[in-house]
């Protein structure tokens, strides 16, 4: 398996549609006169400045609550608006070059998807598992119905609905809870959606597990690479970079096999301004996520250093799925140096392709101090992060390199030739040798 020829290019800024436009949570919820949905495409002005080269949408299909308790996946939710504002959506994303990526709930559906409500009337009740005491929910969400994989019916729906929205303009799917759902099911699937589709990108969400062999039986094109965004936030907090290292050294070999999802937030995590102890230490996870192998993806308000903690009760993912003004102009900047900062780190993996299927390796580690160099047949970085209250000072010499240009870094003035490394405390550099 290999990324579609786009895919080296592309750098996602991710939205959750449904608390973006203030459509969830919402008393009273919206009606689809208001057309929410296209205030997206206000937006996507403010990706492109950004450096992102596609959008990539959380749920945006009929579902009864938060998006994924599906009830129809050919109906826009009606929240949200209509068929005719998903076609505005994309032409206005056409329009600026973006792709669009679209969130795939195909695991579970929720209690209003009418085959479920036929079958609880006593009709065909096939397309569901089942449990104890009747049908089996998601991780035991009462709302939340779990479809029968096993169902050629559940196989050609799923085949039909990816291609329904393909043909009307989106760009791939995220396959959400993918790793709930046995791999012979979507290696079923997605060769089929691949036939009419075959620049069409696929990644599942997975959290644990062994990646490699998920992509090889699913047929994925990649999985989101939950494994490095902990060993980032933890390493940092922790002044613990053995823990990045090992990370890293298995992400290595991930990219033998497909090219991860990379990230340091998302809709469905605490933000990393929230995450991390130390504020200083932002730029180390940006840095980081953007100068090694990897599609990455930036979870809107990030780049502003939005601020969220996700907790475990109900209503626990309101604080990280906020709604947006209607227009860029008329949000209130929270942090310019955030967005400066993502924009000339996005700017340069632009510049670096290559860097989609690079690999690292460590010149430097200690527990608080990590040098890696980032390299592919195009090119070679050289990353150094510093944690300690020291700082990291070592001849290019030591690390078996000549001279270099500081490309990016903490505190750094301008770009300049160096032929070794200086690093305030808590601070990072970016080198290309």
């Amino acid at each position: 398996m290999s990324d579609p020829a786009w895919v080296e290019h592309a750098i996602w800024w991710q939205i959750y549609p449904l608390g973006f436009v203030g459509a969830f949570p919402a008393d009273p919820a919206p009606t689809a006169d208001e057309h929410r949905l296209r205030r997206i495409a206000e937006w996507f002005d403010h990706a492109l400045e950004l450096g992102a080269s596609g959008v990539a949408l959380g749920p945006v299909f009929a579902s009864q609550t938060h998006g994924y308790d599906t009830e129809d996946h050919y109906a826009i939710d009606p929240r949200l608006g209509d068929d005719s504002d998903f076609d505005h959506l994309i032409e206005q994303a056409r329009a600026r070059g973006l792709r669009v990526l679209l969130d795939g709930v195909f695991n579970h559906v929720g209690t209003g998807f009418a085959r479920y409500q036929e079958a609880q009337s006593g009709a065909d009740d096939s397309w569901f598992c089942k449990g104890r005491n009747g049908f089996a929910t998601f991780e035991g969400h009462d709302g939340l119905i779990t479809l029968n994989h096993r169902n050629p019916e559940v196989v050609d729906y799923v085949t039909d609905v990816m291609l329904h929205w393909l043909r009307r303009g989106a760009d791939g799917w995220r396959l959400d809870a993918a790793y709930a759902v046995p791999d012979e099911f979507w290696a079923q699937v997605l060769p089929r959606v691949r036939s009419e589709f075959p620049d069409a990108w696929f990644v599942g969400e997975v959290i644990h597990g062994d990646y490699v062999g998920t992509v090889s039986a699913s047929t994925f094109d990649s999985v989101t690479q939950y494994e490095l965004w902990k060993a980032i936030w933890s390493s940092l907090n922790d002044g613990n970079f053995h823990e990045l290292d090992h990370a890293l050294t298995r992400h290595d070999e991930f990219l033998e096999a497909f090219v991860p999802l990379t990230f340091i937030g998302n809709h469905d995590v605490t933000r990393i301004a929230s995450r991390l102890s130390d504020e200083r230490h932002v730029g180390h996870a940006l840095a980081l996520v953007l100068t090694i192998g990897g599609t990455p993806s930036v979870y809107a308000g990030d780049e502003w250093g939005y601020r969220g903690v996700k907790e475990e009760r109900f209503g626990g993912d309101d604080a990280v799925r906020p709604e947006f003004p209607p227009r860029p102009d008329e949000s209130e900047h929270l942090g310019q140096d955030a967005f400066r900062l993502h924009q000339h780190l996005i700017g340069l993996r632009r510049r670096h392709p290559w860097l989609h299927d690079a690999r690292s390796s460590a010149l430097h580690l200690t527990n608080r101090q990590y040098v890696y160099r980032t390299t592919s047949d195009a090119g070679s970085l050289v990353v150094a992060l510093n944690v300690d209250d020291e700082p990291l000072r070592k001849p290019l010499s030591e690390l078996g390199i000549g001279t270099a240009r500081i490309v990016a870094g903490s505190g750094v003035p301008g770009e300049d030739v160096v032929d070794g490394l200086d690093v305030e405390p808590h601070g990072w550099v970016v080198l290309e040798v």
